[in-house]
């Protein structure tokens, strides 16, 4: 992505470091993003942006009076986890609430909901907006299904304004969820984009070619087209977001043309001459535009175009002054905040563990130590086939969800913790430092697995039985998978069968979960039939099939793992 070398497995982090460093006047670092580095007035609702890393100014960029009160920042493409995002709308909470935006990604949408679930039961008013701007992801009359790309900035800027001015939680929602409803985009790129460390882009454009619908954390476009001219692109366009538009749109639009990461402002205003005639031409009247880069894909060379249809109140949100590191408008001034926020712990404290618990601490360290190894040796089998339809972080996301669960696992057995213990500490540092859909569902599993073993003093086939089955509802209860979908619970539902079936027949624990293991290894190369109803392959569902789910392939490799390292166990005593 750079000429300058650099640590891959830190560059989201170094790069908030920078960011503040550069910034403080704006912002200040809180564990999981940034906070504003002014004052919040009492009595002043929260306004909570964030996702992966890899758009700036989105979304740190965007924190400011005016706009957003924080922002919290997941590693490249890579959702926040639920845990940062309740750090940092603790932080920025004066008591009038906090809405959350995001955009509508499986990963962003199961961390945000599982941040809003924690904050609402410590008795936070929070609310979200799931911003839904991409006509190429999903046809008109199913909105809900689309993914929020360059239209964050509209949804955001009109909700900090009114939160900015004093408005109640309730009609700040109301004001974002009518601008998400009024505002489309789409984009095209001429060249993927790459990810730190990577050697390769996450995809390719033909010569000559351009791919068209893509999505801003490297998803392929949905379609493919020549190379235009800046009158043709202007055209495509807007002709596209034309024929998409919202239910009484009037004739007032804020326009955003949006530069993805390497075309430069030239262009971009060649372009957006073009635009801006054609907008004319079909009677419409253009209302403080913006033109440049504005929610960026790392060095993706391409441009999205935005349409904002405004009514009279979201117009005077939109104009209203903001002053962030990366948007500005008009005047308007904060004092700086002195005041030192202190971090609410949400630990609850360990319960107690058996003697068998305890004593078996160990096993669990060495299986998720097995699994950490495993995943770090696949990082780039499973990124490449994550790439094939989707964005290419599952390896990485996986590598460094398993790195974390196995130091947490080691840290919790070294205070004295049981077996219970460290597979919580290890759930909740996957989700953590994972992100994404898949780090939210293997830490949702994990913990889930972790309360299982608390409702037993002893270690036995039901036990682990019971273990597997509380993680498989956990993941499907809070991804809404089904078998079918083309996702990991193809591979989990016929392992977890499987292992039933086998200590139902008699077989011992290692014998039946190497079965199992081998089921969900067929079951997870069979999702090669399969299209994808979910995620962020749904919309390029033809380029999927063919190829497997890199999801149910990881499941597999994970329980394969931990079976062979339950039999070294039972070889060693």
């Amino acid at each position: 992505m750079t000429a300058l070398q650099s640590d891959a497995s830190t560059f989201a982090a170094d790069m908030l470091t920078g960011f503040e460093a550069a910034n403080s006047q704006y912002v200040k670092a809180v564990d999981g993003g940034v906070v504003r580095s002014t004052v919040i007035p009492d009595g002043r609702v929260g306004l909570v942006v964030g996702g992966g890393s890899g758009h700036y100014p989105a979304f740190a960029g965007l924190v400011g009076p005016g706009l957003a009160a924080g922002a919290v920042c997941g590693n490249i493409f890579a959702s926040p986890s639920a845990s940062q995002i309740s750090r940092i709308a603790r932080t920025v909470h004066r008591g009038a609430g906090v809405l959350l935006g995001y955009g509508n990604y499986a990963g962003d949408v199961l961390h945000f909901g599982l941040a809003q679930e924690q904050l609402r039961a410590a008795g936070m008013d929070v609310r979200s907006i799931a911003v839904t701007d991409d006509i190429a992801s999903a046809p008109q009359d199913e909105l809900h299904k689309r993914r929020g790309i360059a239209g964050d900035l509209t949804v955001f800027k009109v909700a900090g304004a009114a939160a900015e001015a004093g408005h109640t939680l309730d009609d700040v929602e109301q004001i974002a969820v009518r601008a998400n409803h009024r505002t489309r985009s789409l984009g095209v790129a001429f060249s993927g984009c790459t990810l730190p460390g990577a050697t390769k882009p996450l995809f390719t454009v033909p010569e000559g070619m351009m791919a068209v619908g893509m999505g801003i954390h490297g998803e392929p476009g949905i379609s493919e087209a020549p190379l235009p001219t800046a009158d043709e692109l202007a055209t495509l366009l807007v002709t596209a977001l034309l024929q998409d538009t919202p239910d009484n749109p009037g004739n007032r639009v804020a326009v955003l043309l949006n530069g993805l990461g390497t075309v430069k402002y030239d262009e971009l205003f060649v372009l957006f001459g073009k635009i801006n005639a054609l907008l004319q031409e079909n009677g419409l009247e253009v209302v403080q535009p913006e033109c440049g880069e504005l929610v960026t894909s790392l060095d993706m060379s391409g441009v999205s175009l935005t349409l904002f249809w405004l009514d009279d109140d979201l117009e005077s949100l939109w104009a209203a002054p903001a002053d962030s590191p990366a948007y500005r408008k008009g005047s308007i001034s904060a004092e700086p905040d002195l005041v030192v926020h202190q971090k609410v712990d949400l630990d609850a404290g360990s319960p107690l563990e058996s003697d068998a618990l305890i004593s078996a601490a160990p096993i669990g360290v060495r299986l998720f130590r097995a699994v950490d190894e495993l995943l770090t040796a696949a990082e780039q089998e499973l990124g490449d086939l994550d790439a094939v339809a989707g964005d290419g972080d599952h390896g990485i996301g996986m590598q460094r969800g398993a790195h974390a669960a196995a130091c947490a696992a080691e840290h919790s057995a070294a205070r004295g913790e049981g077996l219970a213990a460290v597979t919580r500490a290890a759930g909740e540092a996957w989700s953590e430092q994972a992100g994404g859909t898949s780090g939210a569902l293997w830490g949702a599993a994990i913990c889930a697995a972790s309360a299982s073993l608390l409702r037993t003093s002893v270690l036995s086939q039901d036990t682990a039985l019971a273990a597997v089955d509380a993680a498989l509802l956990a993941m499907q209860s809070l991804g809404k998978a089904e078998p079918g979908d083309k996702t990991m619970i193809d591979a989990f539902v016929p392992f977890a069968d499987s292992l039933r079936a086998g200590l139902a027949d008699g077989l011992s624990l290692d014998l039946a979960w190497e079965n199992a293991a081998a089921t969900a290894t067929a079951a997870a190369a069979a999702t090669a039939g399969l299209r994808p109803k979910l995620g962020r392959a749904r919309p390029l569902a033809e380029k999927s099939l063919g190829h497997p789910d890199a999801g149910a392939v990881s499941l597999a490799m994970v329980v394969s793992t931990i079976g062979h390292s339950m039999m070294k166990e039972d070889t060693h005593g």
